[in-house]
């Protein structure tokens, strides 16, 4: 069984969409989904720089939209029909929202557009951070998370706790960190999947009563239990809660694995969850699809699972 994942924020670097827009049909496409979401995608995809991308109302429409012309490709041809599953970690989950049908891609970027904005906007209230948590043994780091004042937001799997708290508490967990334990800063602008996201989570809320979401026609898990979702409603009503809830990456990943996975292919902009499969999901064969060069690759993955 072949599942399908999509990275969420932190995964975009300046120019990564320039090999995919080579072509022009992806480029209008491109187009037609930035203006969905009111941002000007074709820009950051190609020249926008390193600051300007990680601004969360650019980073997340650029994200879901890498994912959804990735898709487009790796989906034609019938091979859609050889896919076990899909899930997506944080914002990817909209983006595997639209390659389920939950949602069409014009109303997943219109979503992921509020919904960059809405948390761009809830993180400038206070400042806060966020930092990646490897190694340790997971009940004396919760522990020590309580005590520092730190909020664990990602549990990503295969030893690793992504956390989020103020500056000076993310400090105090870097001073105090255990014999063998990495604490690595994140290029982030605020505390997501955290309460400090409660305001996002209200408009999105108005956002989702304005969707007609249907019901999946791929088998879809949530970051919120690791469970499949059978109702599209329910994961849009998901979707909402997730900005201000943990992202459970580590029980989606034992979902596959109790699903029988037999190999994994990660959509632009891939990389980090092909590698938490390799700790994750040990022995799974995986295909980061970064470029249109990688396609080949994650075709032959599908063609194995025919």
């Amino acid at each position: 069984m072949i599942v399908v994942v999509c990275p969420g924020q932190g995964s975009q670097t300046p120019g990564f969409l320039e090999p995919w827009i080579a072509e022009p049909a992806f480029r209008a496409t491109l187009g037609e989904l930035g203006e969905a979401a009111g941002v000007d995608l074709v820009a950051h995809g190609t020249v926008s720089d390193a600051d300007t991308i990680r601004d969360t109302a650019v980073a997340q429409p650029l994200i879901v939209a890498a994912g959804i012309l990735t898709l487009s490709a790796l989906f034609a041809d019938g091979r859609r029909d050889r896919v076990g599953g899909i899930a997506g970690h944080s914002v990817g989950e909209i983006t595997a929202a639209a390659a389920a049908g939950i949602l069409s891609n014009a109303d997943a970027m219109r979503f992921v557009g509020e919904r960059g904005r809405a948390m761009a906007a809830a993180a400038a209230q206070t400042k806060t951070g966020m930092s990646a948590v490897v190694g340790g043994v997971e009940a004396e780091l919760l522990a020590l998370f309580d005590e520092v004042g730190v909020i664990p937001a990602n549990y990503n799997g295969g030893g690793q706790i992504v956390v989020a708290g103020t500056p000076d508490a993310l400090g105090r967990l870097a001073e105090n960190a255990p014999r063998g334990v990495r604490v690595i800063p994140l290029q982030v602008a605020g505390a997501f999947h955290t309460h400090y996201m409660a305001p996002a989570v209200e408009h999105l809320a108005s956002v989702a009563a304005t969707l007609t979401p249907a019901d999946p026609t791929l088998p879809i898990w949530t970051n919120n239990d690791g469970t499949l979702v059978a109702s599209g409603p329910r994961f849009v009503e998901l979707l909402v809660g997730q900005v201000s809830s943990p992202v459970r990456w580590d029980l989606d990943m034992e979902a596959f694995a109790a699903a029988g996975v037999t190999g994994l292919i990660e959509v632009a902009p891939a990389g980090a969850l092909t590698g938490l499969a390799k700790r994750g999901l040990k022995g799974v064969p995986a295909v980061a699809v970064k470029t249109p060069d990688d396609l080949p690759a994650a075709f032959e993955l599908l063609d194995q699972a025919a």
